[in-house]
């Protein structure tokens, strides 16, 4: 029998198991298509105090998430993870213990727009020898590549993927495009080749990113290119201005009837209108209607529905 959460839906790990790409889908260990919504942390180093086993319990809880995204801000201010290693590493390991435990699916995302290969490989390696064996954990090896060509960042994929399947042969890694992944028409026509079980990330913010995007994204699969949207929200790409909620549910739209999972940013408190909370939020979850901002309220609305 499968055991029931809180709020009484299925535990998503326990349902569904180990992940596989399969064409253009994410299926399960019984070759069902899977698709996983979710929220994203946002950056560590900024953000610590959310970083915590009761924050992604109640996101379970209260938000139905079945996916979280653990955010590791690479190179930004003083508690970057370039600064401090060990602490940063804690604040992640936090999120991805949690969500294993509360049968979440996790993604560990190196958050960076910079090639840092020979970092990236010890945190990779480290992190897939840790928790490899565990069907929850998905790895995003470049959140968003910005200036470098695709051919770079093939090169460091390649190098990380082979760094990941040393230690973990088979869990879903996704691959970063250029321009903050908006490419994913050049990814479509030059993919990697020798890997299995990856896939390429698609960021939109919905009153920047239109039509247009969606085109580029329909064109990658059209050419049998795995996507995955593990980042997005409703505003501007500045993650400010006022939402657009039209082309957010457009958004949605597309990505629910490609099967495309999509995770929401971000779980912070800053003064801008991607993140989620208010200052007043505690730590720890159990967050009210008066301390979630407008994208919070949409956001947690979006997750109820489609998480059935």
């Amino acid at each position: 029998m499968i055991c029931l959460s809180m709020t009484g839906f299925a535990q998503m790990v326990s349902k569904h198991g180990q992940l596989k790409v399969t064409g253009t889908q994410l299926v399960d260990m019984y070759d069902r298509p899977v698709v996983l919504r979710g929220m994203s942390y946002g950056w560590h180093c900024l953000w610590p105090r959310f970083y915590n086993a009761s924050s992604v319990e109640w996101l379970k809880k209260d938000w139905n998430i079945t996916v979280v995204r653990a955010t590791l801000g690479v190179e930004l201010g003083d508690d970057s993870y370039l600064k401090r290693p060990e602490w940063s590493k804690e604040k992640i390991k936090a999120v991805v213990e949690a969500a294993i435990r509360e049968d979440l699916y996790v993604i560990i995302d190196w958050h960076s727009h910079n090639i840092n290969l020979n970092e990236a490989k010890a945190f990779f390696a480290e992190m897939a020898l840790a928790y490899g064996k565990n069907p929850h954990v998905i790895y995003e090896i470049f959140n968003e590549p910005d200036e470098e060509s695709w051919e770079e960042v093939k090169k460091y994929s390649a190098e990380i993927i082979r760094t990941i399947r040393e230690k973990d042969p088979d869990n879903i890694i996704l691959v970063g495009s250029p321009h903050w992944d908006q490419d994913v028409h050049i990814v479509a026509d030059d993919p990697m080749q020798g890997f299995g079980n990856i896939m390429y990330t698609l960021h939109f913010y919905a009153a920047t990113h239109k039509k247009d995007l969606r085109d580029r994204g329909d064109y990658a699969l059209g050419k049998g290119i795995p996507l995955f949207i593990s980042e997005s929200a409703g505003m501007t790409a500045s993650g400010d201005g006022a939402l657009d909620p039209v082309e957010w549910q457009k958004w949605i739209d597309w990505a629910e009837q490609n099967k495309i999972s999509w995770i929401t940013w971000s779980v912070s408190d800053k003064d801008e209108t991607c993140s989620v909370l208010l200052p007043s939020a505690s730590s720890s979850g159990n967050w009210k209607d008066k301390d979630l901002k407008e994208s919070g309220l949409r956001t947690r609305e979006l997750l109820r529905k489609y998480n059935k």
